[in-house]
């Protein structure tokens, strides 16, 4: 949902990624109220597999989360022919199973806290 963007934060002069959340979504007040949600939840978790929220902005009707620039291949490349080596598949695993039971602790004391 959106597209992503490299910006620089001219305040901090700091590279950032913005998520664009396009006008058709902007203008569903269910579908906004989603962006927004979805926002607070990823900034209530603090993890090194996670990007960090900066905020979540309206400028000139355009609604955008400003977040930590990650540096890595860009998802629409594709993976290499005959696929990745089992280390790498195995350090991707590893990872998302190590957030996903992060995240899980999270959403517990997210909710614990409303």
């Amino acid at each position: 949902m959106g597209e992503v963007y490299r910006a620089t934060d001219s305040k901090l002069g700091r590279d950032v990624a913005l998520k664009v959340l396009p006008p058709d979504v902007a203008c569903d007040p269910e579908r906004l109220a989603r962006f927004q949600r979805e926002a607070r939840a990823v900034a209530a978790l603090d993890h090194p597999h996670i990007v960090t929220f900066h905020s979540v902005e309206e400028a000139d009707g355009n609604h955008f989360l400003t977040m930590e620039l990650v540096e890595g291949r860009p998802f629409d490349e594709p993976i290499p022919e005959g696929g990745l080596p089992l280390e790498t598949i195995v350090e991707f695993a590893n990872a998302t199973a190590d957030t996903l039971a992060d995240f899980g602790t999270a959403s517990l004391r997210v909710a614990l806290a409303a």
